[in-house]
């Protein structure tokens, strides 16, 4: 049973197992079916989908490298396979190919899958490597071919740019290239340093990458020379002209090209000519060239200057020069009208350099620059010596074999006139066919026509070029010419002769051109057309010449003639007219001017704007995004009308066509376009219009994604402008975001920078957010430039940044004038703004908080030429903002006026005044006192018209014209006056004037009560009788005391209405002291000088110039001094009182003289001590001094004292020592605080002085003790023979001197014959008991001590009595 039970469970297991197998192969089954249907059905659907076809570009013929010669055509081609059809793009060593920018040089071409680049008259530029690209949306392809250029044989053109070899690095990389600060349009002169620069942005940056920057003039590639410098520092590319000649004139092109092609940009520069040596001389001739060079020979060419100093240019002067000196040699004896001249003489193998200056009547103008270096050689040794040093393309160079020696040479080939002028005429020849020569000279030999007599010209020397110039022809006859070669062994045939040619010039001066027209270009140039001269051969260009209508004055547009018959006339005044004229020049001269233009003014071209830029997404849902721009920089000189706005899809990056986002012309900046895709990508663009037209479109935007913005904080605000910019301040305006994120926008954060300055920098203007739309933004630094950007907030935040603005720099325009509010004689109130500079379609815009005014309900607009006027309707405080004016077509004139509360206050109070005017007065009612002591009352008014009115009101009673009153109005001055002749108790009171002009009143009163009133009457009275006293002789300065620097005192006053009867009595305590009749003045001063007089009479001066002696003035000088003047008219007393007090402050300001003439304390040492002493100019007895030492007075002793001597105050410091250092100081006491004199006895002071005190001490007492010889001994003794002699002398001197006699200067001794004595150490005898003749002689005495020596001498004379004559012996 349980076997049974085991066996039936193993079945049924194994049956579930079956089943369960059996479901799995089933389901397996349908899985690979279902997945076999799905296969099928996408490999139906890839077959059914367009898409499936799609596959990257193949190149089944790729385009094949080409040699060619110069000037031949090139045709590069491919074929091209792939789905989307490929763009193809043609590039040249990487740069794009613009078949527009370069018409006529390139040609493409696109059918059936073929693409061709044709390269039209191939030249050495064209070598390159040539790369098309074929890109569609599954992927991009190349393929490269080279073309080479050769050149059969002639110049190299050493501007040939010079294979690139190595990898490219920069491969796979999108140049963008921008020139910013450019250069302008420039003015040089002659002789001047000028500089051309723009910096060169280039992103992205690689370090080791550096882009071909290259200069152009005219389109001709500029090479560094000494002319030329060129700099590049990796940022910004410079040419420097470091000496401006005419030739510099031109059209200057930077051309910045990298792999992803070629940014340019292009300025005119002008050059006038430099100041003349010689006044109304011409301008110097340029662009000087040497063509044709043969080994002796080269012609000379260059061009007319434009200015000929007022008077025709009577022809032009060749110099030359010798490459290595200086040493210039002038070509022609006589001037040479004809712009080419050919130069023979010249030494082969030798190069020269060339100039041309002209000449006319007045003088010589200063030489051009001078020519490119050439030598004097044969042409093909010149291409032989440039052959060796062909470039890489592989120049063929065709040389001579070496010559033979001992052959004739042949007949000189194609002989021909290639030029001929009344000056010269110019022979040209090819030498013999012959080859293997030795070197060939040429003969030239001419004959005049009609005869057969040939007549060699260069008879002594052969030339050695095949060319010959042959001068002093006879003019207006015919010649012909044949040339004979020569060499050393001998002379060949002729050549044919020429046919016969006659002598005059064969090019014509060109006739003139015609129908000059002006065109409006911009604010300082004119745009000149006109119709090229009909009759010009070999022209060379045009001059203009432009002229202020009216004025006759005739300045050169241009100094390097112009091929063209266009010309942009640039430096031109704004606003003013100008007419033109063309003359055309060849090598013959100038023509004859065109018939002048019609006037125009110089002002700027109306065009169509130039594009806008700056395209932003504001706002973007899930059909539509709304854009906004930036206005163009240049809008053509008319006001924008409108925009219009284009879009394309963008699908995996390739752009799709450009559709039509408004067929209606957008006022605003800001757009939404509508009807878009979402999830979709798109690119826009945006051209404005005006009255010229709509403009070119801005570059494509970025590529946006249509999506709805879903994030809570606002977008970005948009539109800034800028306005209002001053030194200091500006105003910066925005609107809000269109996009205003979850919450409404609360605020608005403004940001500012430095322009320079990296982003870092960033810094808030404003710390709270401003609710309004506009913010002034001051403390900026003058001429910094700034950049702004704005940010809005709401309640989740702060949104975007706005797009940045342009840099605007801190700076004030000149003429920049401010909103002036003004209140007119109604009171109205208006505000004004003036601009001086408006241009045609400028307008005035008024705003307030800036918003455009346009309801005029409360303000009326008024504008009258340049002025323009907002003039409240009624002022309230509806009208507080701020209100700005902004003229339009303008560089952004504009200003503001803020009105506050306290404004309004004040406009209305001012407003009030004017609609009720009071009178103005510039003084009120006042009182004054006349003579006689008349009393006036009068005020001002400060403007009243000849209608004006006074009432003069007393005590509210009008009074009138009459004996009491008298009245007078000055309506010039406004000044208003009333005069009574005195004042009496009844008229105490208040007076009043009351005024009226017109509607306008005032008033002013004056009240005179009380202490005033009796004030007023007292001091009238008192003028009354000083009036009174004046009709006599009087003191017009009573009588008062001067000082002089002398210290003389002297008594003074002024007197008036004097007459020859007027008499002045001087009175000293009632006694006189003088007395004065017949005073000679009218008016003037009395004088009297006291003083104590050793004359028992004092005297008087006037002021008649009489000087008196100068005395001391003393104690008796005390008293009453009195001065009486009368006459038949009456009497004037005048008294000073000098006694006391007046006395003692006579004596201080004498005394303040004295101590004021004193000198620096000074130090001086005498054989008793040191002595400290100053000089005054006057002493006086009164005088008191104080010596102090070290800020105490001293007190005397018999060791210090103090004295004076005449003028002279000195302090005695007897046997000083080291205790007596210090600071000493005299005092002058003067009554009024006194004057300190100090000096400092100490250091090294007091040793000099100590030192010398001992040494005049030690002198005193050498001095005192010295031997001396005192006296006694008489000069000649004369003594009869046989007498007795007796002299006796007195000697001094500590210690005793000791005595020596000499006779005839040798020591004598005492004897009984000649007796010494020396007694009591004081007296010497001499003594001779009886005198002989041989006593006769000199004798001295001698006496000695140490401290010195001193002698006595006489002369002792004997004669005999006896002798006849009694002669002496």
């Amino acid at each position: 049973m349980a076997r049974r039970d085991l066996f039936t469970s193993g079945l049924e297991m194994e049956r579930s197992e079956q089943i369960s197998r059996r479901e799995t192969m089933r389901e397996s089954a349908e899985r690979i079916s279902l997945n076999k249907r799905i296969h099928e059905h996408g490999e139906h659907f890839k077959r059914m989908n367009e898409d499936s076809l799609m596959h990257a570009p193949e190149f089944v013929i790729k385009p094949r490298s080409h040699t060619v010669w110069e000037k031949q055509c090139v045709r590069l081609h491919c074929t091209v396979s792939g789905w989307p059809d490929p763009r193809v793009v043609w590039y040249k060593n990487n740069v794009a190919i613009d078949p527009i920018g370069n018409a006529g040089k390139y040609k493409l071409e696109s059918r059936y899958s073929v693409h061709s680049l044709e390269i039209n008259r191939c030249d050495f530029d064209d070598t390159a490597q040539y790369r098309v690209s074929a890109m569609n949306s599954k992927g991009e392809l190349s393929a490269y071919a080279s073309v080479v250029v050769k050149r059969f044989k002639g110049e190299i053109d050493e501007s040939l740019p010079s294979p690139r070899h190595g990898p490219v690095s920069e491969y796979g990389i999108n140049f963008q290239t921008h020139i910013v600060d450019k250069f302008g349009v420039s003015f040089g002169r002659e002789g001047e340093t000028m500089s051309l620069g723009c910096t060169v942005i280039i992103y992205p940056t690689l370090h080791l990458y550096q882009p071909e920057v290259q200069w152009y003039r005219d389109d001709v590639l500029l090479s560094p020379s000494k002319w030329n410098h060129m700099h590049w520092s990796g940022d910004r590319a410079t040419l420097t002209l470091t000496h401006l000649n005419k030739e510099d004139e031109g059209l200057y092109t930077l051309r910045v090209t990298t792999k992803s092609g070629y940014e340019t940009y292009s300025a005119y520069v002008f050059v006038k000519d430099a100041d003349a040596e010689v006044e109304r001389a011409p301008g110097a001739p340029l662009d000087v060239r040497c063509l044709d060079a043969n080994k002796d020979y080269i012609i000379v060419t260059w061009k007319q200057p434009a200015v000929d100093g007022g008077d025709s240019i009577l022809g032009y002067f060749v110099d030359r020069c010798e490459v290595g000196t200086t040493h210039w040699i002038q070509c022609n004896d006589t001037p040479v009208k004809f712009a080419r001249f050919p130069v023979t003489g010249l030494v082969e193998g030798r190069s020269y350099l060339f100039r041309v200056r002209a000449i006319n009547k007045s003088g010589m103008s200063r030489p051009s620059r001078v020519s490119e270096p050439v030598a004097a050689m044969d042409p093909s040794d010149r291409a032989r010596m440039r052959g060796t040093s062909a470039p890489w393309t592989g120049q063929i160079i065709v040389t001579e074999e070496e010559p033979a020696e001992g052959v004739v040479p042949g007949r000189p080939l194609e002989l021909q006139v290639t030029e001929a002028t009344k000056n010269y005429v110019v022979l040209s020849w090819n030498p013999p066919g012959e080859k293997g020569l030795e070197g060939v000279m040429y003969y030239v030999e001419k004959c005049v026509s009609g005869t057969d007599s040939w007549q060699r010209v260069n008879t002594e020397i052969p030339v050695k070029s095949p060319r010959f110039a042959l001068f002093d022809l006879a003019e207006g006859k015919s010649y012909s010419f044949r040339v004979r070669c020569c060499n050393s062994a001998g002379v060949g045939e002729p050549s044919d002769p020429t046919e016969a040619i006659t002598v005059g010039d064969k090019l014509d001066i060109p006739s003139a051109p015609s129908k000059v027209v002006p065109t409006r270009n911009t604010d300082t140039s004119v745009v000149v057309s006109w119709v090229a001269s009909s009759e010009a051969k070999e022209l060379v260009g045009y001059y203009i010449e432009g002229s202020i209508e009216g004025s006759n004055v005739w300045e050169p547009c241009n100094n390097k003639p112009v091929k063209a018959t266009r010309f942009i006339c640039h430096g031109l005044m704004t606003g003013e007219k100008y007419v033109f004229r063309v003359r055309a020049v060849n090598a013959a001269g100038l023509s004859q001017f065109s018939p002048e233009s019609e006037a125009v003014e110089v002002k700027a071209a109306i065009a169509s704007p130039a594009p806008p830029y700056g395209i932003t997404v504001l706002e973007c849902v899930c059909d539509s995004m709304v854009l906004a721009w930036k206005q163009p920089s240049f809008i053509g000189g008319a006001d924008i009308t409108g925009y219009f706005v284009d879009y394309r899809e963008v699908t995996d990056g390739v752009p799709g066509k450009w559709h039509e986002a408004n067929i209606k012309a957008i006022s605003d900046r800001a757009y939404r376009v509508s009807d878009l895709k979402e999830n979709r990508k798109y690119q826009f663009q945006v051209r404005a219009a005006n009255m010229a037209g709509v403009g070119i479109p801005s570059l494509p935007s970025n590529t946006f994604l249509c999506e709805e913005w879903t994030i809570a904080v606002p977008g970005p605000p948009h539109d800034l402008q800028v306005r209002e910019v001053r030194n200091d301040s500006l105003v910066l305006l925005w609107k809000p975001p269109v996009y205003q994120g979850r919450d409404p926008v609360n605020g608005f954060y403004v940001d500012i920078k430095e322009a320079d300055a990296p982003e870092e920098v960033w810094r808030g203007v404003n710390n709270k957010a401003t609710e309004k739309t506009y913010i002034k933004i001051k403390n900026l630094k003058e001429g910094e430039r700034f950049v702004f950007r704005v940010r809005a907030q709401n309640k989740a935040g702060v949104g975007e940044c706005s797009d940045v603005t342009e840099p605007v720099p801190a700076l004030t325009k000149p003429g920049t004038k401010e909103i002036v509010v003004d209140v007119n004689d109604d009171g109205i109130v208006s505000l004004n703004y003036e601009f001086c500079d408006l241009t045609p379609d400028s307008k005035f815009v008024w705003s307030k908080n800036y918003e455009e005014i346009t309801d005029q309900s409360r303000l009326t607009i008024e504008t009258k030429g340049n002025k323009s006027k907002a003039i409240f309707n009624t002022l309230g405080e509806e009208d507080i903002g701020i209100y700005s004016c902004l003229v339009t077509h303008t560089d952004g004139a504009s200003s503001s006026y803020t009105l506050s509360e306290e404004e309004l206050k004040r406009l209305l109070e001012v407003s009030h005044d004017h609609k009720f005017p009071i009178i103005p007065l510039k003084s009120e009612l006042a009182v004054e006192l006349l003579e006689k002591g008349k009393v006036r009352f009068w005020l001002q008014a400060d403007k009243i018209s000849a209608n004006g009115k006074v009432d003069y009101i007393f005590n509210e009673k009008a009074v009138s014209q009459g004996e009491k009153y008298k009245m007078n109005f000055d309506k010039n001055t406004g000044v208003i006056e009333m005069i009574m002749e005195s004042l009496t108790p009844a008229d105490e009171g208040t007076f009043t004037f009351q005024l009226q002009d017109g509607k306008a009143t005032n008033q002013s009163s004056l009240v005179l009560i009380g202490d005033v009133f009796k004030e007023l009457q007292k001091e009238s009275e008192f003028q009354k009788k000083e009036w009174v006293r004046k009709q006599g002789p009087h003191f017009i300065e009573y009588l008062g005391y001067e000082v002089t620097p002398e210290c003389c005192v002297i008594l003074k006053c002024k007197v008036g209405n004097m007459k020859k009867e007027t008499s002045a009595h001087w009175y000293k305590d009632g006694r006189e002291i003088k007395s004065d009749e017949h005073l000679g003045f009218t008016e003037g001063v009395l004088k009297l000088e006291i003083a104590q007089r050793d004359s028992p009479a004092d005297t008087a001066d006037y002021a008649d110039g009489l000087i008196w002696r100068r005395l001391k003035i003393s104690k008796k000088d005390a008293g009453v001094y009195e001065v009486v003047l009368k006459d038949d008219r009456g009497k004037d007393t005048s008294t000073l009182n000098l006694t006391d007090q007046g006395f003692k402050d006579l004596m201080n300001e004498v005394f303040s003289f004295i101590a004021n003439s004193s000198t620096p304390l000074k130090i001086t040492s005498t054989d008793q001590g040191i002595r400290l002493y100053t000089f005054v100019s006057y002493y006086n007895d009164l005088l008191q001094v104080t010596w102090h030492y070290k800020d105490s007075a001293i007190a005397f002793s018999d060791r210090i004292k103090s004295g004076v001597v005449g003028e002279q105050l000195w302090l005695q410091i007897t046997d000083p020592t080291e205790k007596d250092m210090g600071k000493y100081a005299i005092e002058f006491n003067d009554g009024k605080g006194g004057l300190r004199r100090t000096v400092e006895l100490s250091g090294q002071a007091f040793d000099d002085a100590f030192a010398e005190f001992q040494r005049l001490k030690a002198a005193a007492i050498a001095e005192r003790s010295r031997a001396r010889v005192a006296g006694g001994l008489p000069d000649v003794v004369t003594i009869q023979e046989g007498k007795a002699l007796n002299l006796t002398c007195n000697i001094s001197g500590d210690p005793v001197p000791e005595v020596t006699w000499l006779k005839n200067d040798r020591e004598i001794t005492s004897d009984d014959h000649c007796i010494l004595k020396f007694a009591s150490g004081k007296f010497a005898s001499f003594i001779i008991t009886g005198v002989t003749t041989s006593d006769s002689g000199k004798y001295s005495i001698l006496v000695k001590n140490k401290y010195g020596t001193e002698s006595g001498d006489f002369t002792v004379s004997v004669f005999i009595p006896e002798e006849a004559g009694g002669k002496k012996k």
